[in-house]
């Protein structure tokens, strides 16, 4: 897929990470109805590469490959970029707590590394409700104590605390979907 030389504000080039999954395949259909550039960045390792919208460009690669994620944000001139790649499973990430801190925090931290080496100043993470633990109200506000109960929750708290340090020290600008 094509996709523009130049940024703007209002159309921008996009890398979705884990974009051949369920939600991130349908951010990225969304993205390109509102006319941004896609770029799905995706091991399919649970994903499913037929999930991936045939005007999004696909990298068939996995974030902790900071050469391949350095290459995508290159070539596609990427201003922002969506994170949704990550082992997701609670009750997993108690069994296999290893391959959760592997896949999530040293995946993500390959990522960011990456993405502030190429100067991309967007990022969004999606995050989890499972930072808040057995919650006191539903729905839970976004002053709840934070108190993860698993491994998974554990491990989105930790990126969200290297994108505040990031945000701090080189200005990277981002969200935390919880």
């Amino acid at each position: 897929a094509a996709l523009a030389t130049h940024s703007r504000l209002d159309r921008m080039n996009i890398l979705v990470t884990g974009g051949a999954g369920y939600i991130g395949s349908i951010t990225a259909t969304t993205l390109l109805e509102h006319g941004h550039g896609v770029v799905v960045l995706d091991d399919l390792s649970t994903g499913h590469r037929a999930a991936v919208p045939d005007e999004a460009a696909f990298v068939h690669a996995d974030i902790a490959d900071v050469g391949a994620v350095l290459g995508a944000l290159g070539t596609y001139h990427v201003d922002a970029v969506v994170h949704f790649a990550a082992a997701s499973l609670v009750g997993e990430s108690m069994a296999d707590p290893v391959r959760y801190y592997r896949n999530n925090v040293s995946g993500s931290i390959a990522l960011l590394d990456a993405v502030t080496q190429a100067g991309v100043k967007r990022f969004v993470l999606s995050s989890t409700a499972a930072l808040y633990g057995t919650p006191s109200a539903v729905p839970i506000p976004e002053t709840a104590t934070i108190a993860p109960e698993s491994v998974y929750g554990e491990t989105k708290f930790a990126i969200e605390r290297m994108l505040g340090w990031l945000a701090r020290t080189t200005g990277l600008g981002f969200a935390a979907l919880r």
